[in-house]
């Protein structure tokens, strides 16, 4: 199964990059595959540091904003307990783990990680239609440049539903964030 959360990794200089990942993954979550394309920058960090944290989390703004590469600052983090990595303050439950093996031989890298420690901050708040809404919109935002331009819009559009009738702030103002990036990357700003 996959589970959608947030790969922290750092480059040889410490600097920490905070991207969205499905990672395919078990009930016991003891290992996972990561799925990366080459040219990312979690890919290139794990190549080069083979230690990371996989954050499962319930804020779908920061979700969002990292799936579209518009993080103004990293969230803050603290020092991961088993390995040179760090943790999200604002996840519910982390994985530290680190790189077993990579298989490169494709555009999409599947890297072999185990879990090394896991550790909880708080309860997952639960589910949400708005929170899964976002988090389809957010994976539609990152292939703008794959999909046709209707089929993107028809599908934000169907997406705005729920939110609208599930939503809390939160949910709103990553819906709006999303939608509003969809529309300036599809047709530069204007409405369609």
């Amino acid at each position: 199964m996959i589970l959608e959360g947030i790969v922290t990794t750092q480059n040889s200089a410490g600097d920490i990059n905070v991207a969205p990942m499905g990672p395919i993954v078990d009930e016991s979550m003891e290992s996972f595959v990561l799925r990366p394309f080459q040219t990312s920058t979690t890919y290139k960090n794990l190549n080069g540091h083979p230690f990371g944290v996989l954050h499962v989390v319930d804020d779908v703004l920061l979700l969002a904003k990292a799936a579209i590469s518009c993080l103004v600052e990293t969230p803050e983090t603290f020092q991961a307990i088993t390995i040179p990595a760090h943790v999200l303050k604002s996840a519910c439950r982390w994985y530290e783990f680190r790189v077993d093996s990579f298989d490169d031989s494709e555009e999409r890298i599947l890297i072999e990680a185990s879990v090394v420690h896991a550790g909880r901050l708080r309860d997952f708040f639960g589910f949400n239609r708005a929170k899964h809404a976002v988090l389809e919109a957010a994976i539609l935002a990152t292939r703008v440049h794959i999909l046709p331009a209707d089929e993107i819009r028809s599908q934000i559009d169907a997406l705005r539903s729920p939110v609208e009738k599930t939503a809390g702030p939160d949910e709103l103002e990553a819906f709006q964030f999303v939608d509003k990036y969809v529309q300036s990357s599809l047709f530069g700003g204007e409405g369609s």
